[in-house]
């Protein structure tokens, strides 16, 4: 069928990038790791093609950067980058359920809403358990969908992308964290935000929110 080898193509690409996310996500390449488009290859026994196009797509996402003559490195993040990045999530995330909030969350979207209802509770139990990388991809999955209740995908791509980026920075720092300094530095409060908006509690959604947000900036400080 005409076209079929792009799609193959591409199809790869996008496996070998999410293959890769999930290794820096979990640092086991971590920040200043480098490597080259042949060794990715090697490892994954594929083309050197959709290997180049996924790291090109990562480094755009902000995951890698570009070594000239040397390929590429897992970015490093500094806690004043984790500040920005908390900065323009809050921006976006008060944009977002303002308007949840104003036009009632719960119209029209009582099936996303379970679903998102499902991912808090998976959430609660990774954070409070202390299991980061399960804690990792219901988080992910909870604001991806709790966001697309939005109905603009742009918004979504762009919090999906600082959420990840911010998991990047923190992971590092919370692999050397004991058992008790994890527990307190992982945010719970998925559930309390989904019944809040379910409710349309625009007062609540603002206190869950700023005290997510002043979490993640205060664990940051102690670093």
């Amino acid at each position: 069928m005409p076209g079929s080898g792009a799609v193959t193509r591409n199809t790869l690409r996008q496996q070998i990038a999410d293959a890769l996310r999930d290794e820096v996500l979990a640092a086991r390449l971590p920040p200043g790791t480098e490597f080259t488009v042949k060794q990715i290859a090697e490892k994954y026994e594929v083309s050197a093609t959709p290997v180049r196009e996924a790291l090109v797509d990562l480094s755009a996402q902000g995951l890698l950067e570009s070594v000239q003559h040397r390929g590429f490195r897992v970015r490093t993040y500094s806690v004043e980058d984790f500040r920005g990045m908390v900065e323009a999530r809050v921006l976006v995330v008060d944009g977002i359920f303002r308007r949840l909030v104003e036009r009632g969350a719960a119209v029209g979207s009582a099936e996303p809403l379970v679903s998102v209802r499902r991912r808090a509770e998976e959430a609660r139990r990774a954070a409070r358990s202390g299991s980061l990388d399960i804690l990792i991809g219901y988080d992910l999955r909870f604001w991806r969908e709790l966001s697309g209740l939005v109905g603009n995908t742009y918004i979504t791509e762009f919090l999906h992308r600082i959420r990840v980026q911010c998991w990047v920075f923190s992971v590092p720092h919370l692999q050397k964290a004991t058992a008790a300094e994890m527990r307190r530095a992982l945010w719970d409060g998925h559930g309390e935000l989904v019944d809040a908006v379910t409710r349309s509690d625009a007062r609540e959604v603002r206190r869950i929110v700023h005290a997510y947000n002043q979490h993640g900036l205060d664990w940051a400080a102690g670093l």
